[in-house]
């Protein structure tokens, strides 16, 4: 369903395949998505929690998603780990070109991975997005407590009339800022070692953001 493509200094071009028209937009505005395609230029990759090469983009087929996948993207503390290994970063500035007549926010944005928390220890999934040149969103915060040694999942959710609309007949990135943290606590990180990856099995994982829609005033 979707294309991976991984991503380096340099801006990617990434084109979605044709829109099915039975397919809905994922929390869409006034309409269903542009009956076309979409193009996502990664702009700037940084951050500890991915570092280049280490992060791909692609578009669904449909128009109602993009999803990102990491490959490296893991805080950890005690054995085997550095000071600054306990917090992970990265950000996205992706450059969205749609449709004239089209405009997006992103509705939803779905998250999973993989946590080892010991007995006492903590972890933190956060993240924030905003528009070039807007006002950033206040961060979302998932907790995670120890014991814990099993995959996880989150999801942030705009609702409708909430959600903010990238300006129609503007030129502005779409920003996405993500963090992973892992606190020790009261467990012994001489002894032991606690991590939270945004990572599975396969050494990847799909972070998924879901679009919607809306039509310009002509």
């Amino acid at each position: 369903m979707f294309r991976p493509v991984m991503t380096g200094g340099a801006a990617v071009a990434l084109v979605a395949a044709a829109f099915t028209p039975s397919a809905a937009a994922t929390g869409s505005g006034d309409g269903v998505p542009p009956p076309d395609k979409i193009v996502i230029d990664v702009v700037t990759v940084n951050g500890s929690g991915c570092p280049a090469g280490s992060a791909h983009v692609s578009v669904s087929p449909d128009n109602t998603a993009f999803t990102v996948t990491y490959s490296t993207y893991i805080a950890q503390v005690g054995l085997g780990a550095k000071p600054t290994d306990f917090r992970k970063n990265c950000q996205l500035g992706l450059n969205v070109h749609v449709p004239q007549g089209f405009t997006y926010a992103v509705a939803r944005a779905d998250y999973r991975g993989f946590a080892h928390l010991e007995k006492g220890a903590t972890g933190l999934e956060r993240a924030n997005y905003y528009f070039q040149g807007m006002q950033q969103t206040a961060f979302m915060n998932h907790h995670f407590t120890g014991p814990l040694n099993d995959d996880w999942q989150t999801s942030d959710t705009t609702d409708i009339d909430a959600l903010i609309y990238h300006p129609c007949g503007a030129k502005r990135n779409f920003n996405i800022n993500t963090e992973l943290r892992v606190d020790a606590g009261t467990s012994d990180p001489t002894k032991t070692n606690s991590f939270m990856a945004m990572d599975s099995t396969d050494g990847n994982i799909n972070t998924v953001y879901h679009f919607a829609w809306k039509t310009c005033p002509s």
